[in-house]
């Protein structure tokens, strides 16, 4: 558990105890499993799915552009033993150049899909927090978790926030 989460749960326990003693009403406590809304609303879905439309055919280019290269590599080793010595290095040469090539459009693409999951997911979460924020103050929470070591079925709210995530739909 990492010190950040440690310190959360301190405080979450301490703002518990104090606001316990403090009154004599019982507390309204909810918990919300992040990575279950961000897998199971329909804005996290469209965003799953907008990112694969978006890069499928760069990935599909990466994948036929190796397979270029294994056919090529193959090709050398199966005729190598008939090449000049000259010829053998400059093919050699070349698929290298090839695969360092692949190399960093592999890179390349692995960097520009995780900036988009990440502003992807990011507007996700801001409209997940939203949603947490108006059910906090519409139904009258004391206090609105989302990481938990552990918690009782009847102050998860998961379903809720998804629910109405679903209801917004893509706006």
């Amino acid at each position: 558990m990492n010190s950040f989460t440690m310190k959360s749960l301190l405080a979450a326990a301490l703002l518990v105890g104090a606001a316990a003693s403090a009154s004599a009403q019982e507390l309204k406590i909810g918990y919300v499993n992040s990575d279950r809304v961000l897998r199971d609303a329909v804005p996290a879905k469209a965003a799953q799915a907008k990112l694969e439309v978006e890069f499928s055919k760069r990935e599909k280019d990466l994948i036929d552009l190796g397979n270029r290269l294994k056919t090529a590599s193959d090709k050398l080793d199966k005729d190598a033993p008939t090449l000049g010595e000259g010829e053998r290095t400059r093919r050699q040469r070349e698929l290298v150049d090839q695969d360092r090539d692949l190399q960093k459009k592999r890179r390349e693409f692995q960097e520009d899909l995780t900036q988009r999951k990440n502003e992807e997911l990011s507007t996700v979460v801001e409209r997940t927090n939203r949603v947490i924020k108006q059910i906090f103050e519409t139904e009258k929470y004391d206090l609105i978790l989302q990481e938990a070591v552990f918690f009782s079925p009847k102050v998860d709210i998961t379903d809720k926030v998804i629910k109405a995530l679903n209801a917004q739909g893509g706006k």
